[in-house]
């Protein structure tokens, strides 16, 4: 990477399971640096490694052995942590190779970031944490039930979170617990590292621009940063995503990656036990929605491989070649257990609602896409989420913007746009948790003058035009997905094992 000029700059950062990622925008809004860390164990050895491009930097911490992909999985396979000090030793070296190249921490205004949600102690748990089934139980019976639950916080409970696994530890470690002087989510940890003092945790993990303060005397002295430098709260990495794609109200954005992910504006929310409602983290009069679906790309991939000969151009003409609606033929796909909805297998449907064992190839690819989106319509439909129309021009005013590896194929954003009427854009950025935190560490600045977040970001490249409903789709799919709805429930019942809960290792 060629030596960054001196601009005036925020930067937004992301400390994430695998990785420690940094990105520096300039006053235009352009990302102009940008650079990470990846968390490594080196077997048998003991020693924790810390990846930066093609150099290893290597140190013994006895509380990072046996870590993969900064992770320990404990014996039990239920319990997932990471190590606190590897997000400390990993800033460090982020820092240091920045220094090394030249950055000019002088022009930097503020900063802010983001974390996941879980909470801070020498092994911490993380997301994939599914060791809290007791805990849940407990907290949805104390408020009358999960949906009683969701209607308060707007989500059932999880496992991985964070009042789950505090129950835990107060019940399972009370000596621990009573030593505990500050729990501190990873973004509010991560904050507190660059002020020197503690954070506090943002309102649910999603919604302030406030600045916490300027930044830590220590990063002063030892980076050249401005002790003007402003520290905005940080927050949760799905919240910093939202913000860095811009979504706007009504607007949806579907990450299409080894998981898929929803991330719904909402004006009006309708808590359920599926999903999850938060404060929006740029407008504090709206929320964002959360939804995720385990069998995303690798379901894809597997399709891909079983119908179109290992290729994705003859997936392509698979999309090409079918009608919209299939024929009417539906298809349930699920190799692993799905978290919306509770389910596992794959299920195929004619016209007539006749279960089959197998589609012919090109059937089955789209009977997969259009299953997929069918699915994440219905569910984000049932947190409250409906495309919206400008009135006057009776076009939809929706956008959906796509992301992920799929996003590149335009014959499934199409089917993108076909069902949920509305047209799909892409947007470059492979950061966007990053580019995010920078964007609010902008507005943090311009907090007490009234300025909209959108205001703040109006110069940022705009998202790209990928996809347009094709006419008529809307009267083919209008029925198919009450049918798919039917089916589902109809699914559900029948492979259902009550009463009991399926502790999940949920999507990120």
């Amino acid at each position: 990477m060629a030596e960054p000029a001196a601009r005036r700059c925020c930067l937004g950062w992301d400390f994430s399971t695998q990785q420690v990622k940094v990105v520096a925008v300039d006053a235009e809004l352009n990302v102009f640096y940008e650079d990470s860390t990846y968390h490594l164990l080196l077997k048998d050895t003991g020693l924790f490694a810390v990846k930066n491009d093609v150099n290893y930097l290597t140190f013994s911490i006895i509380d990072m052995c046996q870590t993969q992909g900064g992770v320990h999985v404990h014996e039990d396979g239920l319990t997932v942590t990471s190590p606190v000090l590897m997000w400390v030793q990993a800033l460090d070296i982020i820092l240091e190779k920045m220094k090394a190249s030249g950055f000019d921490f002088s022009q930097v205004l503020a900063l802010s970031g983001a974390g996941q949600a879980c909470f801070s102690i020498t092994d911490c748990p993380v997301w994939m944490d599914s060791s809290t089934t007791a805990q849940c139980r407990q907290l949805e019976a104390a408020v009358g039930g999960a949906q009683a639950l969701s209607g308060l916080t707007g989500s059932r409970a999880y496992e991985r979170f964070t009042g789950n696994q505090i129950a835990k530890i107060y019940q399972q470690k009370p000596e621990a617990y009573s030593h505990t002087e500050r729990i501190s989510l990873v973004s509010s940890f991560a904050a507190s590292l660059f002020l020197g003092s503690y954070s506090p945790i943002d309102h649910s993990d999603g919604e302030s621009s406030e600045c916490r303060g300027s930044i830590s005397s220590y990063y002063v002295r030892r980076y050249g940063f401005s002790s003007g430098c402003k520290v905005v709260a940080f927050t949760g990495d799905n919240p910093a995503s939202l913000a860095g794609m811009r979504l706007e109200e009504g607007d949806i954005a579907v990450s299409l990656g080894t998981s898929d992910t929803l991330f719904l504006w909402l004006q009006e929310p309708t808590p359920a036990l599926e999903g999850h409602i938060f404060c929006s983290p740029v407008d504090p009069q709206h929320y964002m929605a959360l939804l995720c679906f385990k069998n995303g790309s690798l379901m894809r991939e597997k399709i891909r491989d079983e119908s179109a000969s290992r290729s994705w151009g003859e997936f392509s003409k698979a999309l090409q070649s079918t009608e919209m609606g299939n024929g009417g033929n539906l298809g349930f796909y699920f190799d692993v257990m799905e978290i919306t909805p509770e389910i596992i297998g794959r299920h195929r449907f004619t016209a007539e609602n006749r279960e089959v064992s197998a589609f012919p190839g090109d059937v089955e690819i789209r009977a997969l896409i259009e299953g997929q989106f069918m699915a994440k319509k219905i569910h984000a439909e049932g947190l409250g989420y409906r495309v919206n129309f400008n009135i006057t021009l009776i076009v939809p005013k929706t956008k959906i913007l796509a992301t992920g590896g799929a996003s590149h194929n335009r014959d499934i954003l199409q089917v993108l746009a076909d069902v949920f009427g509305a047209p799909v854009y892409v947007i470059d950025t492979t950061n966007s948790a990053c580019v995010g935190s920078a964007y609010r560490a902008f507005h943090g600045l311009a907090a007490g003058t009234g300025m909209p977040f959108s205001e703040v970001v109006k110069l940022a490249p705009n998202p790209r035009l990928a996809a347009t409903p094709t006419l008529g789709a809307s009267q083919i799919y209008e029925a198919l997905l009450q049918r798919y709805a039917k089916l589902e429930q109809r699914i559900l019942t029948q492979t259902r094992e009550p009463p009991e809960r399926i502790p999940q290792a949920q999507a990120h």
